[in-house]
């Protein structure tokens, strides 16, 4: 028997993509990394490249249909998208879902449609709707600690333990401290999160480390590295970081290729200096999987199918 289409595979398989977040983030004595995916090819890409799950980055998928990580993409684009995701790569899912796109109404309503497409967490960030991307400008104000908690508390009465809940802190980012960083994990760690992502604008990893010493391992702690790049990963392990997200990283490749690419073919009026430095087509279909559309075709158009 031929094997199931990707989409019947990925319905399929939705508990079990849950349970293995859920091993990465919260139980993997191990560190563990996500590639960021913000359509089906990138998602196929990173799968290709051996990681075992995905972020589905809000500031990619955003960008990758021409919008500004602002809230300006709806949350029924970044529910399709995802959806793209999950069936390109087959890899479990964490879903940057912003803040929820509105109260604990919007944040419950969004979990529930993630869910019927199949992702397999989902991340909300205490910060007001619409958000703005936290790596622009300085002015982000935050949600009320005890009104985000009832986002989360949405969340989890609505689809239980079938998505994995992480909740990510903005104070750092903000300005706030780190009291009121570790404040509100506490208060997020009660209203039933599964995991903390506490976010810093920083080059170095100063925040974390003093934020993981607080902490003290209440909830397994995940973090984006994007501006603290240089700090080796034998310090998060140290730390007992559970998961490192690399959050925008084929976004911003796809974008220098693309852009070194079309200045060349426009300077040069042909593309015969750029073929040996791009993908061949071939590989494109090796990576996309024409070859089951041949099989496919072989057992399903018999002759005598279409005859009549």
């Amino acid at each position: 028997m031929p094997p199931p289409s990707p989409n019947v595979l990925a319905k399929a398989s939705i508990d079990s993509h849950v349970e293995l977040m859920r091993a990465e983030v919260c139980y993997n004595s191990e560190l563990s990394f996500l590639m960021e995916a913000h359509d089906g090819l990138s998602a196929a890409i990173a799968g290709r490249a051996g990681f075992k799950g995905l972020w589905a980055s809000g500031l990619s998928i955003a960008s990758s249909l021409g919008y500004r990580d602002a809230n300006e993409a709806s949350w029924s684009q970044l529910v399709d998208s995802v959806e793209r995701i999950v069936d390109s790569s087959q890899l479990p899912v964490l879903v940057d879902g912003d803040c929820g796109f509105g109260n604990f109404n919007n944040a419950r309503l969004l979990a529930r449609k993630l869910r019927q497409r199949g992702a397999a967490g989902l991340a909300l960030e205490d910060s007001c709707f619409p958000k703005m991307n936290s790596f622009v400008g300085d002015r982000h104000p935050l949600a009320d600690t005890r009104e985000f908690a009832g986002r989360l508390r949405a969340v989890k009465d609505t689809v239980g333990d079938d998505l994995v809940l992480v909740a990510r802190i903005e104070a750092l980012i903000a300005g706030h401290g780190m009291d009121e960083a570790i404040s509100r994990a506490h208060a997020y760690a009660d209203a039933g999160a599964d995991a903390i992502l506490v976010h810093s604008r920083r080059t170095a990893a100063d925040e974390i480390h003093a934020f993981t010493c607080a902490w003290q391992n209440r909830l397994p702690v995940v973090i984006v590295p994007t501006k603290y790049y240089r700090t080796p990963i034998s310090a998060y392990r140290k730390d007992r970081i559970s998961t490192v997200i690399w959050a925008n990283h084929s976004l911003r490749a796809a974008v220098s290729a693309m852009r070194q690419v079309c200045g060349r073919i426009l300077a040069e009026e042909t593309t015969a200096n750029i073929e040996p430095n791009i993908t061949p087509l071939d590989e494109l279909f090796d990576l996309l999987e024409y070859n089951e559309l041949a099989t496919a075709e072989a057992r399903y158009l018999q002759p005598d199918d279409l005859d009549h």
